[in-house]
C-alpha cells in the first residue's frame, strides 16, 4: 500500500476530526463538545486538533459550511430537472421535512450565532456562510415566477425555506410540520406572484 503524502495524511486527520465533532455535538450538545473530547474520540491529540483548526468555533463553523454547501449541491440536483412549479414545491417541501428530523444543525447554527455577535471576523464568516446557502436555493426558486415578478430576491427566498427547515421552534410544537410550513409559504407566494396570478 502506497504511503500517504503529507497533504493526504493531514486531509485524513481533518476528516476524522470533523466526523468526531459531528458525533460528539449530536450526543453532548455544543457546550459538552470539548476540544479534548473531539480529539480523543478521533484518536488524536489536542496538538493535532490545533494543527487543523483554530478552536472549537472554527471546527463547528467548518462543519456548518460543509453542510450548507452540500445542501445547495443536493437541491440543485434534486430540483434542477423539475419544470412545473407545483412539483418543485412538493419536492422541496418533502426535502425540508426530511431534513427537519435532525434539529442539531439548527441548534448548532444558533449557538455559533451567539459567538458571531462577539467576534467581527468570525461573524463575517458566519454571515457569508448563510448568505451563500440562501442565495443558492433562491436562484432555483426564482424559476417559479415570471421574470421580474418574484416577491423578493434569491437570498430572501432561500432564507425562508432554510429558516423554516432548520429553525428549532418547530421541533417543540404539535402543530404543522416543517414540510407543511414550507409548502404553505411557497404555494402562497406562487399564487400571489407566479404564473397562476397571470392566469386570473
Amino acid at each position: 500500500m502506497a504511503r500517504l503524502t503529507r497533504e493526504q495524511s493531514q486531509a485524513r486527520t481533518k476528516a476524522k476530526l470533523l466526523a468526531s465533532a459531528r458525533e460528539v455535538v449530536a450526543r453532548e450538545g455544543y457546550e459538552g463538545a470539548t476540544i479534548e473530547r473531539i480529539a480523543e474520540e478521533a484518536g488524536f491529540s489536542k496538538g493535532a486538533f490545533y494543527s487543523n483548526f483554530n478552536g472549537k468555533e472554527d471546527i463547528f463553523l467548518y462543519l456548518l459550511e460543509t453542510h450548507a454547501g452540500e445542501d445547495v449541491v443536493e437541491l440543485q440536483a434534486l430540483l434542477g430537472p423539475i419544470e412545473n412549479p407545483r412539483d418543485l414545491i412538493d419536492t422541496l417541501s418533502n426535502w425540508a421535512q426530511e431534513r427537519s428530523t435532525d434539529p442539531s444543525w439548527g441548534m448548532l447554527a444558533l449557538e455559533l450565532f451567539r459567538h458571531a455577535r462577539r467576534n467581527a471576523t468570525f461573524g463575517e464568516r458566519h454571515s457569508n456562510l448563510f448568505r451563500a446557502q440562501w442565495e443558492g436555493l433562491g436562484k432555483i426558486l426564482l424559476r417559479m415566477f415570471p421574470e421580474g415578478e418574484a416577491p423578493a430576491g434569491p437570498t430572501a427566498l432561500g432564507g425562508i425555506v432554510f429558516e423554516l427547515t432548520y429553525g428549532a421552534a418547530s421541533s417543540f410544537t404539535n402543530g404543522p410540520t416543517v414540510g407543511e410550513l414550507v409548502k404553505v409559504a411557497l404555494t402562497s407566494m406562487y399564487k400571489a406572484y407566479g404564473a397562476e396570478k397571470k392566469a386570473t
